[in-house]
């Protein structure tokens, strides 16, 4: 086929119903030209080759209207997609390896099958953004809606496909764009959120061993001046001992806030009467509750 299209017959939307839109794309593609807003809503693209073989680079179809567009079973390896709308885009059985589909609108899109190991999807979706520019809350809970249905379709499919690293981010995203819609006070916000950052939602086992870590050095420090026995001696700070000794004295401390927050109580130190009693009960509670927490997001974690 040797008919000339122009760029503006693409952008205005009349080649969609051509009957051979896609060896008149395929060809548009090899000239290496970046495709910019071309209108290919409903388009019959299925089965296309978009690959630039032999290039380190792929072809741009970039800022697109590709709304419910078919791309099934089309060879769309290293395809820059970015800012292109995406809704209801059909890309089962598609190759989208190395694709970038970062700022696109996902909304809808179906990956039913689809090669997308290594995509590109960008730090946040398209609604996502759009919910934090906007200064209307009930646009802003739509957006965030919409992000949250986004997220919970892109973690089922990289679960299906193995990908349980990448399906982990997604399901830590769908559960922070689900706080959000939740009123800016209640409870149930401020406790997604210190889930979120106590263990990103079962995701971030090392979050755990963080806040472990804050704990135990922060009731260290408070045992450090409340004081603990050791025998008849009280271990605290003491201005008039030397620098050496108080170091001792809060290396003590500190070993009586791990085995305290642990559970293990060796009882060669115990804590002093009043505040610090307290503050091991308490920490203790912490610990216990944390260790078993942490049991079970890294065994969630490993057992994929």
């Amino acid at each position: 086929m040797d008919q000339v299209v122009t760029d503006e017959q693409w952008k205005s939307g009349e080649m969609v119903a051509h009957d051979h839109i896609k060896t008149l794309l395929e060809q548009r593609a090899k000239t290496s030209k970046p495709m910019t807003r071309f209108s290919l809503s409903k388009a019959d693209l299925s089965g296309i080759n978009l690959v630039n073989k032999g290039s380190k680079t792929g072809y741009q179809l970039t800022d697109c209207d590709l709304y419910h567009s078919d791309f099934s079973d089309a060879h769309c390896f290293m395809l820059d997609l970015s800012g292109s709308s995406l809704m209801k885009a059909n890309f089962s059985f598609a190759n989208l390896h190395c694709a970038n589909l970062s700022n696109c609108n996902l909304l809808g899109a179906n990956f039913k099958g689809a090669k997308i190991e290594n995509v590109t999807w960008g730090d946040e979706i398209l609604q996502q953004r759009r919910a934090a520019e906007t200064k209307d809350p009930k646009e802003a809970k739509d957006y965030y809606e919409q992000a949250e249905e986004v997220y919970r379709n892109l973690r089922m499919v990289t679960e299906k496909q193995g990908l349980f690293e990448q399906a982990g981010q997604f399901f830590q995203n769908e559960m922070a764009m689900r706080r959000k819609q939740m009123p800016m006070y209640s409870l149930k916000r401020w406790i997604s959120k210190f889930v979120d950052l106590f263990c990103g939602y079962g995701e971030r086992p090392i979050r755990v061993v963080g806040f472990t870590s804050t704990v135990i050095g922060v009731f260290s420090i408070l045992f450090f001046y409340s004081g603990i026995n050791y025998g008849d001696q009280v271990i605290a700070f003491d201005s008039s001992l030397t620098v050496g000794e108080n170091i001792n004295h809060f290396l003590s401390s500190l070993y009586f806030s791990v085995v305290t927050y642990t559970t293990l109580g060796y009882g060669d130190i115990t804590p002093t009467l009043g505040i610090s009693r307290f503050l091991a009960a308490f920490e203790a509670l912490i610990g216990g509750f944390t260790l078993a927490l942490f049991v079970v997001v890294f065994v969630k974690k490993m057992t994929r």
